[in-house]
């Protein structure tokens, strides 16, 4: 991944997004009685970047918003369940993507909230070593779609009507 000044300053630019929306997002109370459950609205910019730049920098993205929010925000567990989820979240949306040859952002953003929903079951399952964490399973798989659909959607019109000429792999 070659990065000029136009590029990296559009990932540190898309990274600060990333931070800002998580942190937002931490400080509002979720609806739902089931932890684990939220929007996961900073995955609406890593999907952008897959879009736009590629999966390489949708890793950059994601890393450096898991680690600064860890810093500011977390614990050391929570730096764990975000990295496995994701990770595991960033993986597969990759995957999809190159399967859709960059269309269907819905679906792959559908893809993305399960796997980042498994991957943090997975992490959890390690850390407790409780076979009833998987119990969660149902619910989270419901509401990875919900939520995947939601953040697609989003992601859709960001990649919409964001000028072109903003993170473009092409500059």
């Amino acid at each position: 991944m070659k990065l000029n000044i136009h590029k990296m300053t559009s990932l540190a630019l898309l990274s600060t997004i990333a931070l800002t929306i998580f942190v937002l997002e931490s400080a509002i109370p979720t609806p739902v009685p089931v932890p684990g459950i939220k929007l996961g609205l900073a995955n609406i910019v890593t999907l952008f970047v897959i879009k736009r730049m590629g999966t390489k920098e949708a890793a950059l993205v994601l890393f450096v918003r898991i680690v600064l929010s860890t810093v500011i925000a977390g614990q050391a567990v929570s730096f764990l369940y975000s990295i496995c989820g994701g990770g595991l979240c960033l993986i597969v949306m990759g995957l999809v993507n190159l399967f859709l040859q960059g269309h269907g952002i819905f679906i792959t953003s559908i893809f993305g909230a399960i796997a980042h929903n498994i991957g943090q079951i997975l992490a959890a399952f390690l850390v407790l070593r409780m076979t009833g964490i998987l119990a969660y399973v149902p619910f989270l798989l419901i509401s990875g779609i919900i939520t995947g659909l939601f953040t697609g959607v989003a992601a859709y019109f960001a990649d919409r009507y964001i000028p072109k000429q903003f993170a473009s792999e092409t500059r």
